[in-house]
């Protein structure tokens, strides 16, 4: 009989049990580094959070592990040379395209934070709660107007084009590839740098990008322009873009993703950016929730659960 270990919540989906019946045994632990390292010593299959790294420790436990499944578009949580290297087959979703086409979650959050860091609404939604109506006090920016840029037009750099269009913005892009899309001006990588009010990170983690948001970058743009990532934290070297807001070198950042998510409770509270947005209207900061919408989780999971469940199927 099979062992299938998932630290998935998998609560809202009811389907996700059955897809394992005459397959194998399905074993559902925390969403806890401790609690799947102490279950996955003869676990055929894995189906993986992102938030549970799988390095040479984890890999040291599973000495029967043939396959791993992580429903997410990132892969930065997985050292995918070790496990190749250990002959285990690794699935994610990143070119699943037909899948994906259907996932607008991240790049809405994008908008959703960078309204909240223009219109202060945290901290105006506080002050209404303690009866403080103070309108001018949270006098705030539209968007309609601004220059969008988009560091990355791929599907989510494109679903971030058409969202922009909509709010009435001047949308220009810097992709990698040649590439073209409705009511969007290509550019080069310095002029969207230069140009950019709202700048938008949608490019992928590698050798290539990590960093790439430095003192250099960030000395390029407006005073006024806010930067929003939505990807991934190591693609901004996070004390320099800590330096360009106490210095005013741009107006703000709106994250949803920050170099360190791995780390304890006590150890994110002294991380220097979520120190520092707890003093400052600058920054504006959600624990990697872009994904996290009924629709895209559920689907994501099925869809891996299925595809782990096929892999299995064939090993008979």
């Amino acid at each position: 009989m099979k062992i299938i270990l998932n630290s998935l919540d998998i609560s809202s989906v009811p389907e996700f049990d059955s897809i394992f019946e005459g397959i194998g045994l399905l074993k559902n632990v925390k969403t806890d580094r401790d609690s799947v390292l102490n279950n996955i010593k003869n676990v055929d299959a894995y189906l993986a959070s992102a938030a549970i790294k799988i390095d040479k420790e984890f890999l040291n436990h599973a000495d029967n592990l043939k396959v791993i499944g992580s429903p997410s578009t990132g892969t930065d949580h997985m050292d995918l040379d070790l496990i190749a290297e250990r002959g285990i087959k690794c699935f994610d979703i990143s070119k699943e395209t037909e899948l994906l086409n259907s996932f607008t979650a991240t790049s809405e959050l994008a908008f959703s934070l960078l309204l909240s860091l223009l219109r202060k609404n945290i901290l105006a939604c506080n002050d209404a709660k303690n009866g403080i109506w103070s309108r001018e006090k949270y006098t705030g920016l539209q968007l309609y107007g601004k220059v969008f840029g988009i560091l990355g037009l791929g599907r989510l750099g494109k679903i971030s084009a058409r969202i922009a269009n909509g709010f009435g913005m001047k949308v220009r892009a810097h992709d990698i590839k040649d590439i073209s899309f409705p009511n969007v001006k290509m550019v080069d990588l310095n002029t969207l740098v230069q140009k950019s009010d709202f700048l938008s990170i949608h490019i992928h983690l590698n050798k290539d990008t990590e960093g790439l948001v430095n003192m250099d970058f960030l000395k390029k743009m407006k005073k006024n322009a806010v930067i929003i990532n939505t990807s991934r934290g190591k693609i901004i070297n996070e004390l320099d873009l800590l330096y360009a807001l106490e210095k005013s070198i741009i107006a703000g950042a709106a994250l949803d993703v920050i170099d360190g998510e791995w780390l304890t409770k006590q150890e994110l509270y002294k991380h220097p950016l979520i120190e520092y947005s707890r003093n400052s209207d600058k920054i504006i900061i959600s624990p990697h929730i872009g994904g996290a919408t009924i629709e895209s989780i559920c689907g994501a999971r099925l869809f891996m659960a299925k595809k782990v469940a096929d892999f299995l199927s064939e090993l008979d």
